[in-house]
């Protein structure tokens, strides 16, 4: 059997996982037929290794794994991370200054660094529920207390697309700005992005951009399309995403990747 990737890289959320958050048992069994076949599956997602480990434990993944964006190189067999990025805090709240004085008062949330970096979630922000309880701080002093991988904006008015236009807009080059789920509009180190951190644990695997077949669904997985040289969007994608790939699956509740490893393991 032969396969033509060395590596297939899935987003989780809206990706690999179902609506639900479980991962198919169809897509599980591609996922294995294509290691068979010799190519290493890594998850590439945004969320940062805390959120991410009880999925991957889940699935008996023991490889490597980028998480929060890229910032993070996660081992998830020996549980022990390899490369962390931490957002400067100073600019960060310069960026989010000027953010706010052109679109007004925004709801805050930050991702703090480590293993078990904690969710700390300002007043007024919309948690969505995870696998590990948010901390709800009054004081945003709080929220900059430790060193953060991300910090999450939401605006009273301002929908998703409209809200991370204006936020780059205002930015400049302090920070970049990637949208990476409904509700979820994300401030990120200067050039961090799920192809950076994809890169370097690609490396590490001896595994090239050219080897590489990348699935996703949302804008933020636009640099790691760029980066690979097969990008499959899923149905449900955002519309920015279906732009720029390759192709277009199905959605992850019908299992678009193993649609895509099934065929071109038939090939």
């Amino acid at each position: 059997m032969t396969f033509p990737y060395k590596l297939v890289a899935t987003d989780l959320d809206g990706t690999l996982l179902r609506d639900d958050e479980t991962v198919s048992e169809r897509t599980r069994e591609a996922l294995k037929a294509a290691a068979g076949a010799g190519a290493a599956h890594i998850v590439v997602t945004g969320r940062a290794v805390p959120w991410t480990r009880h999925i991957l434990d889940d699935l008996g993944y023991e490889g490597l794994a980028v998480c929060a964006q890229g910032a993070q190189v996660y081992h998830a067999g020996e549980h022990r991370l390899l490369t962390s990025l931490t957002l400067d805090r100073q600019l960060a709240g310069l960026a989010l200054s000027k953010v706010e004085a052109e679109v007004g008062p925004l709801a805050l949330a930050a991702s703090r660094d480590g293993l078990d970096g904690e969710v700390l979630v300002g007043p007024g922000y919309r948690v969505q529920e995870g696998p590990r309880p948010a901390l709800f701080v009054q004081d945003p002093a709080e929220m900059w207390a430790a060193p953060l991988n991300k910090v999450y904006i939401q605006h009273p008015e301002l929908d998703d697309d409209a809200l991370t236009k204006a936020a780059r807009a205002a930015v400049g080059n302090l920070v970049d700005v990637v949208m990476a789920g409904p509700g979820v509009v994300e401030i990120l180190p200067l050039g961090l992005s799920k192809a950076t951190g994809l890169s370097l644990a690609a490396r590490r695997l001896g595994v090239k951009a050219a080897d590489t077949i990348a699935f996703g669904d949302m804008p933020n997985d636009i640099p790691m399309f760029a980066w690979a040289r097969h990008g499959v969007a899923m149905a449900n994608a955002h519309a920015d995403l279906k732009a720029v790939a390759q192709e277009t699956t199905t959605s992850n509740d019908d299992d678009g990747i193993a649609v895509v490893l099934e065929r071109l393991l038939r090939e």
